[in-house]
């Protein structure tokens, strides 16, 4: 249930009904009295004041239809919004019949400037990236002091993510699936479930850390004000605590994806960047996505709510957020590159400029083959393996145990620099990505011979001992047909290869 500055409507992305009558003008006076109605409430304004009084009904989850429920309701608001925003919530009144008895009650407010909104803020440019590091810094200090416990933490399996993104999904195929698309929906689903599928690693981290905690639920930017003071995030989800119990992540991701519906990307990136060095902590970039899209998800589906409430204007916000869905989790999408060619064809130089320009993992050959020496007397392989034939597989296969165990199952995308010359190599990485749920980039950097010549490093053209990264890199002499793999030529600028590659992971 939103919260009403002066004449303002609601926000875009919600469920509740436009009121009748325009935005105050910037400028013009404020009026002193006014009411909106909402599925749930009353809002009363009056001066610097708002009144919210619940209406006896069954909004589906939350059953307001006893007197003793609608206080408890009441209670709840004050209590967990006074987080966030300890002076606006001043408390719940009683309700004085004719009678002088109660007979209901009413959460009492403090009236925001509606010109404060961070929502009008970010439309017209006045937005500061000061205010959203202020806005980030305040969420990660309240997230910090959230209630977290093995309920909470619950919130974070795969399973109860997996069944909170179908709910979401069901509602909006029901509601709004002609405006959205069954297309782009089923790329949505799709796209989700393959990242949740190999990503348990990564969750069981996240609730053993202590990330799941009871937090706002709903953060939006039409309820977070930009006072002189600070900033204030109003209404959160007091009656759904199943939604409030959450990956902190969620919060802080469902007020990036506003500020992207708003046209602010880069206020989106800079909200979340800030909230990270603020935290402290280090999650992968994909988790980010993830939660952006499952916020953008909540937002096709309110949108799809109105729709099938008979406005019609909300179609275009569903199919917008749905495809903001969409682009988030194509670009969280786990990856695991080869980047792969004979020594001079400016493979390693690729593989660093390729996971530098997408913050993503970069392992090397010549740094596993570095500390490899054969296994003394080649012991009887387990069972279900086979002993490699040379060095350069079994580097190969120790660069892929990496990839999967450090990396791909936490979310992290990996450029592995290796020859890549055998076909077998090339399927157990595939099969390493399949088993992570990860997509599999093969790229073949080439080079003319007399330019590859020139560029290898004479230190390194003699190995120095039997077990020498060069000597392992050059054992196959000739690499096999690597039809799979996407041909970059590195003849001319490094930043034209790069360009090149980054198109090819995209």
């Amino acid at each position: 249930m939103a919260v009403m500055t002066e004449a303002s409507p609601f926000p875009a992305g919600r469920d509740e009904p436009v009121p009748a009558g325009a935005p105050v003008p910037a400028g013009a006076p404020r009026p002193f009295a006014g009411f909106v109605e909402t599925s749930g409430s009353v809002l009363y304004f009056f001066g610097d004041r708002v009144f919210k009084v619940r209406k006896p009904v069954d909004l589906g989850g939350v059953d307001l239809r006893s007197r003793s429920a609608r206080r408890a309701d009441c209670e709840a608001e004050v209590r967990l919004n006074r987080r966030l925003a300890p002076d606006v919530y001043l408390g719940v009144a009683d309700v004085v019949g004719p009678g002088g008895e109660p007979c209901d009650h009413m959460v009492m407010m403090r009236r925001l400037p509606a010109a404060r909104r961070l929502s009008t803020l970010a439309e017209s440019g006045a937005a500061a990236v000061e205010e959203i590091h202020s806005i980030a810094e305040v969420l990660a200090d309240f997230h910090a002091r959230c209630e977290t416990s093995p309920r909470i933490a619950a919130a974070g399996d795969p399973d109860r993510l997996r069944a909170r993104w179908d709910d979401c999904v069901a509602e909006v195929r029901r509601a709004g699936g002609v405006a959205v698309g069954a297309d782009l929906l089923d790329q949505v689903d799709r796209l989700a479930g393959r990242y949740l599928e190999g990503r348990g690693e990564l969750l069981r981290e996240r609730r053993e850390a202590g990330w799941i905690r009871d937090g706002h639920g709903d953060l939006s930017a039409a309820d977070t004000f930009c006072l002189d003071d600070g900033p204030r995030m109003l209404d959160c989800l007091e009656s759904e605590p199943e939604l409030r119990a959450a990956d902190v992540l969620a919060d802080a991701a469902a007020l990036a994806v506003d500020l992207e519906w708003l046209g602010r990307r880069d206020l989106a990136r800079a909200l979340l960047d800030r909230y990270r060095d603020r935290t402290g902590e280090n999650h992968p970039r994909s988790l980010e996505d993830f939660y952006c899209a499952l916020a953008a998800l909540r937002r096709c589906q309110l949108a799809c709510r109105r729709l099938a409430a008979g406005e019609t204007a909300a179609a275009r916000e569903a199919r917008v957020f749905a495809e903001l869905a969409w682009a988030r989790l194509r670009r969280g999408r786990v990856r695991l590159v080869l980047v792969g060619g004979q020594r001079g064809t400016g493979k390693s130089t690729l593989a660093d400029g390729l996971a530098a320009a997408e913050r993503w993992t970069v392992l090397r050959f010549d740094d596993v083959a570095a500390a490899w020496s054969p296994p003394p007397g080649r012991p009887e392989p387990a069972a279900g393996h086979r002993t490699p034939v040379d060095g350069v597989d079994a580097v190969h296969q120790e660069l892929l145990r990496r990839a999967a165990a450090a990396a791909l199952r936490r979310g992290e995308s990996v450029v592995v620099d290796a020859p890549w010359n055998r076909h077998g190599q090339r399927l157990e990485a595939a099969e390493v990505a399949r088993r992570v749920a990860a997509d599999l980039v093969q790229l073949r950097c080439t080079a003319p011979p007399d330019l590859a010549a020139t560029r290898v490093d004479p230190r390194r053209a003699t190995p120095a001992g039997p077990a020498g990264p060069a000597r392992l890199a050059d054992s196959v002499s000739r690499g096999e047909p690597w039809p799979e793999a996407r041909s970059i030529d590195t003849a001319a600028t490094a930043a034209d290869a790069l360009r090149h590659a980054r198109r090819a992971v995209v």
